[in-house]
């Protein structure tokens, strides 16, 4: 069975489109979930992104709207820029997807927390925002706070983190056959192409 590593963060709305479809894609493969803190890839080497970020061009952002908006359909999700909190610190939510890993509840809980931010304007750096998420997913609350703070999911996030970056890695989503990259929500068919290919 061919394995698919997918690197996410859900700050992201392109990875929220992403997440939205690529078990689809992915039929037949084993998906490895990697989550990650986007904000550590961007520091460390995409520093650029702020610059765009706070001085966009009109035209392309009046299509990064429209494009934006396209996909959602598309994927059958609602996405609304948050107006009141972006970026926003996903470090704990992040963490907290490590101990849904554990639980065997992962895309219950990225869909929640993905949900809660980008279509429902919540703030997933709250924590009592992220354990109404964490129950929703199947999660108990007090277990799930106490393994965002545990020492253990620190260190995995940041390993993953750095991983992703020591492998070319410069955004969310990324995704990995071996070691072929695969980036953003529009690689997806070539996602599937090469999970088929890999398959024979």
């Amino acid at each position: 069975m061919p394995k698919l590593e997918f690197f996410f963060d859900c700050s992201s709305p392109w990875t929220y489109l992403a997440f939205s479809r690529v078990q689809a894609f992915a039929a037949g493969a084993e998906i490895i979930w990697r989550p990650i803190l986007v904000g550590g890839v961007f520091n460390a080497v995409n520093t650029a992104v702020y610059e765009r970020r706070a001085k966009p061009e009109p035209r392309q952002k009046r299509y990064f709207d429209k494009d934006m908006q396209d996909w959602a359909r598309l994927c059958g999700v609602k996405i609304v820029w948050p107006p009141s909190v972006f970026p926003v610190n996903s470090v704990k939510a992040m963490r907290g997807a490590y101990h849904a890993i554990d639980q065997g509840r992962l895309v219950p809980y990225a869909t929640e927390v993905f949900q809660a931010y980008w279509g429902d304007n919540r703030d997933i750096s709250d924590v009592s925002v992220l354990r109404a998420c964490a129950e929703r997913a199947g999660l108990e609350g007090s277990t799930f706070l106490t393994a965002v703070d545990a020492p253990e999911n620190k260190d995995r996030l940041r390993q993953a983190t750095q991983d992703l970056i020591d492998r070319g890695g410069f955004g969310s989503p990324t995704m990995f056959i071996g070691e072929d990259m695969y980036f953003g929500n529009d690689r997806l068919p070539l996602v599937e192409a090469a999970l088929k290919r890999a398959s024979t």
